[in-house]
């Protein structure tokens, strides 16, 4: 299977959101209602079209399977959750669920990589519920270390926005 690493174009958007939608519904059986309310509405929203933003897409055979959006340093990447930050931010990881475990998160990952390196950053960093296993997973396989005093809640209900780093 090969994977095709691109930016998205506008004509991707609304794909791209749907598909987020979709990976991200696996969580709703796992935290409470409102807390999938605000995952929802950040998944959704269109920050990932300001400025600086890499929004970057994987496709295996034309389809859209997985996408990301890599944040530039000093941007408020979570709505005021979060200090601006000296490093570019990972955010809104997505993969189908049919099509996990082929490596397009991995390839997504690597992309974002290379592309704060070639920036000249020396770390990213990134955010992730509590509550995504797989995630954190996945993050920690990659080298991303625990930056706790950057973690947030964004619905008061106990569920921690997890920040992580590595170095580049």
């Amino acid at each position: 299977m090969h994977i095709t690493i691109r930016n998205a174009k506008k004509e991707d958007l609304l794909e791209v959101r749907k598909l987020r939608l979709v990976a991200y519904e696996d969580h709703i059986s796992s935290i409470p209602e409102e807390h999938w309310k605000a995952l929802k509405k950040a998944i959704s929203s269109e920050a990932d079209q300001k400025t600086g933003v890499d929004l970057i897409v994987a496709e295996v055979n034309g389809n859209i399977l997985g996408s990301v959006a890599l944040f530039p340093a000093k941007t408020d990447a979570y709505e005021g959750y979060v200090d601006e930050l000296d490093y570019p931010e990972i955010r809104v990881l997505a993969v189908i669920p049919q099509a996990r475990g082929k490596g397009i998160a991995s390839a997504l990952i690597e992309e974002c990589i290379q592309r704060a390196k070639a920036k000249g950053y020396s770390g990213i960093g990134l955010h992730t519920g509590s509550f995504m296993k797989d995630a954190i997973a996945l993050y920690e396989r990659y080298g991303f270390e625990r930056l706790p005093q950057h973690d947030f809640e964004p619905a008061n209900d106990g569920i921690i926005v997890k920040a992580f780093w590595r170095s580049i």
